[in-house]
């Protein structure tokens, strides 16, 4: 990749303007926002219930790591079982990491 094909700093209004905040019902919990911009992030918000779950129940480091994984993944058909495989791989390295 050459230097010119980075992309300039985006502004953070202009990354709030692409969320639709009327749109977020019944979200009280941060875990829950975090869940739907996970959602959104990924291309999926059929499975909104799924990323629910794994919010509230799964180490965030964990969520943050196979996120930017997928963010970092070049043409990718299906970002959200990219990320699902990536949290499969990260929850074996840590249970391995536990054995030891």
């Amino acid at each position: 990749m050459s230097k010119t094909d980075k992309k300039s700093p985006t502004s953070l209004g202009d990354l709030l303007s692409g969320y639709d905040w009327d749109k977020k019902k019944y979200i009280s919990r941060e875990w829950q926002d975090y869940a739907y911009r996970l959602a959104v992030a990924l291309d999926d918000l059929k499975n909104k219930s799924l990323y629910m779950k794994l919010a509230k129940e799964t180490p965030r480091a964990w969520l943050e790591e196979a996120k930017n994984f997928v963010k970092d993944a070049y043409e990718v058909k299906s970002k959200a079982r990219l990320f699902m495989w990536k949290l499969k791989e990260i929850r074996k390295e840590k249970k391995n990491e536990k054995k030891k």
